[in-house]
């Protein structure tokens, strides 16, 4: 027996609250969602809200509309360090501690009166704080269960260091999104004359830790799979972590092979450049880094050296979190818009259908590579 066909109304009038470093991207999400839903002229589904600062750096968040009966959606960037405010006459970059505490402001604003509030936080805040090893405060954890002791009803966020915090909020609205296939897309386009075949190209995780990811990429682009781990000294912490001694790699024979390095963030990008060196030792053709995340938090320098040595050839981020003009700038650099994504979530979500064709791109991806392999072969 079938399952009915479920036609399902809007849950609520659809509204957007855009946090402060968010604007671009909200704005090309508002565009995709009027353009689908036959909206012209100056209406908005975004609605007006901000966090004005006391000389002293204390907060408050003020919105500007109604609140009732709305279905919410805050588009938080935690990561945003342009964003600056005022404190006893200095300007003070916002930190991620910052954007959060907003965020609860934002959500306090609305008073109860929204029908329901959902947060999509691109790169979860305190997520690489996801475990507990010794006596330390496990941070991710607690701000998930905070949200939703607030009224949040559904988290949604990329490409989760560990999606396994969704277990302190086991009953809770939790959704980890990749970017898979508009990193797939962004690299036919930017890179007309690379070969998606076992021949030619091959995945790499620069750890262990990255694996899934590196295996779903392997599995629906059918390319083989290397793997890096890192040897650690853990007799010692520098900068609040063990450091490491040596990469060291496993798989198979890669002289030739353009690879592609797959991993969450790129922080200060040590790692990830290390690796790039010992991979071209090794005689691999052209390396392209794909990170849902460009933190980048030791600057660009060590990118510009390693690109005129050609140690690297692109690098692929998402506008999820914020990005420099500098960064935009490089030639090696790729930005991959995530703005439709988020608006089609928004949009399927505020229709309370289910989200899973989206959440598994494995289709979609073998459609954009077969119609690039069928156009490169006329």
């Amino acid at each position: 027996m079938a399952t009915v066909d479920f036609k399902h109304s809007p849950f609520g009038d659809m509204a957007i609250i855009t946090m402060r470093g968010c604007e671009d991207i909200s704005s090309q999400v508002d565009f995709y969602l009027k353009n689908w839903r036959g909206i012209e002229g100056d209406e908005s589904f975004v609605v007006p809200a901000n966090c004005p600062r006391f000389g002293t750096g204390e907060a408050k968040a003020v919105l500007n509309h109604t609140a009732r009966g709305l279905d919410v959606f805050i588009i938080c960037d935690c990561f945003n360090y342009n964003v600056t405010y005022k404190m006893y006459g200095m300007t003070v970059p916002m930190s991620p501690d910052d954007h959060y505490q907003d965020l609860k402001r934002i959500i306090a604003a609305l008073g109860g009166k929204a029908r329901r509030i959902s947060v999509i936080m691109p790169m979860l805040y305190e997520g690489r704080q996801h475990r507990r090893s010794s006596r330390e405060s496990m941070d991710c954890a607690m701000a998930l269960q905070e949200l939703v002791s607030m009224g949040v009803k559904n988290i949604i966020t990329f490409d989760a260091h560990d999606p396994r915090v969704n277990n302190a909020i086991p009953l809770d609205g939790f959704d980890n999104v990749q970017a898979t296939y508009q990193m797939i897309k962004a690299l036919l386009r930017t890179v007309p004359d690379v070969k998606l075949d076992r021949n030619h190209t091959m995945i790499v995780s620069p750890d262990e830790g990255g694996m899934g990811r590196c295996i779903y990429y392997s599995s629906v682009l059918g390319l083989e799979l290397g793997m890096f781990y890192k040897r650690r000294n853990y007799s010692v912490i520098v900068n609040g972590k063990n450091p490491i001694e040596a990469h060291e790699f496993l798989g198979n024979d890669i002289k030739g092979k353009d690879l592609i390095l797959v991993d969450d963030m790129i922080s200060s990008g040590e790692s990830m450049l290390d690796i790039a060196s010992k991979l071209k030792e090794k005689g691999a053709g052209r390396i392209f880094v794909f990170s849902t995340f460009g933190l980048f938090v030791e600057g660009l320098e060590k990118f510009d050296k390693y690109y005129e040595n050609g140690l690297i050839d692109k690098v692929f981020t998402t506008n999820l979190i914020y990005q420099s003009d500098e960064l935009l700038s490089r030639e090696w650099y790729c930005s991959v818009n995530m703005s439709k994504y988020i608006a089609l979530l928004i949009d399927t979500l505020n229709y309370d259908n289910s989200i899973s064709k989206l959440l598994d791109p494995a289709d979609k991806i073998k459609s954009v590579v077969a119609k690039y392999d069928a156009e490169k072969n006329k």
